[in-house]
């Protein structure tokens, strides 16, 4: 409890964040930390909150009015409150939604070739900052049926809520209980996508489905061949295509963001955020080229041209305009 004490003050003092300042330009990365797998939110409090693979263990949380600055808010959880469903794992690419009046965070728990152990679980907290009420294991990879259940996706549609998960073994859906925190009873798992993917994420905009995703390998440094694509549906269920209608079932897809000279294996994105100028823009992550190690917090602004995401060069900026936020 004195750790979460001295976390918020320190925030609550913070000169940037008080501010809550506007900038007209920012550069990648936007933070300069190992953050790997970024899930966004906006907090009641007008801060966007973003969290992160257990790089810093118990899984970091960063906060941010403009999502050019960034502030370390603490941890999700503590040596006594991590889950433990998973023998020795890390906690992996974590997914946050507000249900209801609840911050629920949505995770996956696995070990580097545990593809058949791994499994997600899910936690809640009435505040962004938690700390998180863990509600522990979901399922596991052998008990659901479904390879390598790592990187969940939350989302609602009709009034029904959804998970989304999978990794290189095909991407998978199943509908949960009205809480968020379970499988609906009898619901077995829809395949969306092949096995070319992980690190789902679906946006709807203008009656479409949006599903982006990642290829390729993410953590093998400057090797790291990550890059994020995208496919389009008139149904959140599928099927997803490419713009000549061949399925992502079939490892068909649209380029979003690949390497440039500067920045390599760009994956594994955000929630799209629309900025108060109705801009939108999408948190990654990726390597750089030079200086740092691990895998750093990008941003890029979303264009879309003729009903399809784009950014401006198919691959990171190093110095843009910046997000527009009053």
């Amino acid at each position: 409890m004195l750790k979460q004490i001295i976390i918020a003050l320190s925030i609550a003092m913070s000169p940037a964040l008080m501010a809550g300042k506007s900038v007209n330009e920012y550069k990648n990365p936007v933070a300069d930390k190992n953050l790997p797998d970024p899930s966004i939110i906006k907090g009641d409090d007008g801060y966007y909150y973003v969290y992160a693979t257990e790089t810093v263990r118990n899984l970091p949380i960063y906060r941010s009015k403009n999502l050019v600055d960034w502030e370390f808010a603490g941890t999700a959880f503590t040596d006594e409150t991590r889950p433990n469903f998973v023998e020795k794992a890390g906690i992996w690419a974590p997914d946050i939604s507000k249900i209801g009046d609840k911050y629920v965070m949505h995770y996956s728990m696995s070990v580097w070739g545990g593809e058949w152990s791994c499994g997600i679980g899910c936690a809640s907290s009435d505040s962004p900052a938690g700390p998180f009420e863990n509600h522990g294991k979901m399922f596991i990879s052998s008990e659901i049926g479904v390879q390598n259940c790592i990187d969940p996706f939350y989302i609602e549609d009709e009034g029904k809520k959804y998970l989304m998960f999978g990794s290189f073994s095909g991407i998978y859906a199943v509908e949960l209980t009205d809480d968020g925190l379970a499988v609906k009873p009898g619901f077995k798992p829809i395949k969306l996508a092949g096995t070319a993917y992980e690190g789902t994420y679906i946006h709807k905009k203008d009656g479409k489905y949006y599903l982006f995703a990642s290829t390729g390998t993410c953590c093998e440094g400057l090797k790291s061949t990550y890059a994020t694509v995208v496919g389009k549906s008139d149904k959140l269920l599928g099927p997803y295509t490419d713009r000549e209608g061949a399925s992502m079932l079939d490892n068909h897809h649209e380029m979003l963001i690949h390497k440039n000279d500067h920045f390599v294996g760009t994956g594994h994105n955000s929630e799209i955020v629309t900025d108060d100028a109705g801009d939108d823009w999408i948190l990654y992550h990726a390597v750089k080229v030079s200086g740092s190690k691990g895998r750093r917090l990008m941003l890029d602004k979303i264009i879309w041209v003729n009903g399809w995401p784009s950014v401006a060069g198919d691959s990171p900026a190093l110095k843009a305009k910046a997000p527009s936020f009053k």
